[in-house]
């Protein structure tokens, strides 16, 4: 019997991802663990690996192919002794294989199949003036939906409330999702906040683009990695009490260590160093000793409770094009210098690439988001849950200090801790960063 190949879940949250390239053609003998594709999600690109023998009959979904949904059937599996070609012919009703995990995901259609079926409509409608209800609103909070544009909204990240429908009766359809992709096609969003507070709704897309000539600008729709930022980051700065904490640390110790360590580093036989040391690995050493001093810090907050973490498992924030990502450095606490080093710049180039696994960018303990590269003296940084503290780091410069009574000159770095309150108090985030500043401007303790 035919075997369905599906597209598969990389992490927890994966709902949909790109077909990025095809590794096998149709024909070819497929073994166990064979590399067969590779499969592009928002934040890295991975190989998907065979579980079954035999022959690919047939590629459902070609390569380049964007926003497949989870589950569903991505190429046709002949076993050994069946009929390729029937096999291949059976694509649309092959079952999967009772193995296979099971989720609530539409199988790969697109919206001009739905369309298609569905009568003839008008051009797309204008957003309805102020106070004019519309076909939702005219039944409450339920929104008239098929459930391909249900699915789609949801993988786009899109507020399916505001999206002007075109269907019958203003139901929305696949189409319309399409249309809001690009940023047209939504309503603003309704006012009115908790208890009976006045919100002040956000401008829709078509009121901001009301505002500039149509031939001043291009409109590039977003990605996946930035509605994916977009959407955690504003859950952050919406459901996470943040404050912010800041001190200036003298770092003149730290780089006259730096220098003498990166100088005494072993070199290959082309000379080339075993590792050289940045500031940024000295801060993450430090954000990680100073969680394992300050362990009611090292913390993530729960509904059910509080959870005490072991080990500091820093996040550090690398940008990419048209993004960010945070990879995390495991056990960094019980980690050199060097090897933090050499493992971060791994983890960037592999970031860069796309080419991190999920374990390697989700959950953490703490993250650093560090922008001094830049010439930024200082700034605050949104947490990434569930972590509950991230440390923004501004450049190292010289300043004059008072010390003893006397004006000199100093290595000074600000750094500012952004800190979950429901789950870090104000006192105890002066206690971690407090902790965090003795370590960095005394780098021997780091190493003892």
């Amino acid at each position: 019997m035919p075997t369905n190949i599906l597209m598969p879940a990389l992490s927890p949250t994966m709902e949909k991802g790109n077909l990025a390239r095809w590794l096998k053609k149709e024909g070819d003998k497929i073994k166990s663990g064979d590399v067969i594709a590779e499969i592009e999600t928002d934040k890295a690109t991975m190989e998907y690996e065979a579980v079954d023998e035999g022959t690919l009959a047939k590629i459902v979904v070609p390569e380049g192919t964007q926003d497949v949904a989870v589950n569903s059937v991505i190429a046709v599996l002949a076993g050994e002794g069946e009929d390729v070609k029937a096999a291949a012919s059976a694509v649309k009703t092959a079952p999967a294989k009772a193995s296979e995990k099971k989720v609530e995901a539409a199988p790969v259609s697109s919206p001009r199949q739905e369309t298609a079926r569905a009568p003839t409509q008008p051009a797309q409608k204008p957003a309805p003036a102020a106070g004019e209800r519309s076909p939702q609103a005219a039944h409450g909070n339920r929104v008239f939906s098929s459930p391909l544009a249900r699915r789609l909204a949801k993988e786009a990240g899109i507020d399916l409330g505001r999206v002007q429908g075109s269907g019958p009766h203003g139901r929305v359809i696949a189409r319309d999702i399409d249309v809001a992709k690009s940023g047209k096609g939504l309503r603003a969003p309704a006012v009115g906040g908790p208890q009976g507070v006045a919100v002040t709704p956000a401008m829709s897309d078509q009121q901001i683009l009301s505002l500039y000539e149509p031939s001043s600008y291009e409109l590039v729709p977003h990605d996946g990695m930035r509605r994916t930022i977009a959407q955690r980051l504003t859950a952050s700065v919406q459901t996470v009490p943040h404050f912010y904490l800041t001190i200036d640390s003298h770092i003149g110790k730290l780089l006259a260590a730096r220098e003498e360590i990166n100088a005494a580093a072993p070199k290959d036989k082309d000379g080339k160093p075993s590792y050289k040391l940045s500031v940024n690995d000295f801060v993450i050493k430090a954000l990680a000793l100073a969680l394992q001093r300050i362990s009611d810090a090292n913390v993530s907050w729960t509904e059910g409770g509080m959870l005490k973490h072991k080990h500091s498992d820093i996040g550090v924030a690398v940008a990419l094009p048209g993004g960010l990502i945070t990879p995390i450095v495991r056990s960094a606490e019980s980690k050199s210098l060097s090897a933090i080093s050499n493992e971060m710049r791994d983890l960037a180039a592999r970031a860069r690439a796309r080419k991190l696994k999920p374990q390697e960018y989700q959950g953490g303990t703490s993250s650093v988001s560090n922008l001094g590269m830049y010439g930024i003296k200082d700034f605050t940084a949104v947490i990434n849950p569930p972590q509950s503290t991230i440390l923004a780091v501004g450049t190292a410069e010289e300043r004059a200090v008072i010390r003893h009574g006397k004006i000199e000159a100093a290595h000074i770095m600000s750094v500012t801790l952004s800190c979950d309150h429901r789950s870090v108090d104000g006192a105890l985030g002066a206690e971690l960063i407090g902790a965090f500043r003795t370590l960095i401007e005394n780098p021997v303790m780091m190493v003892v």
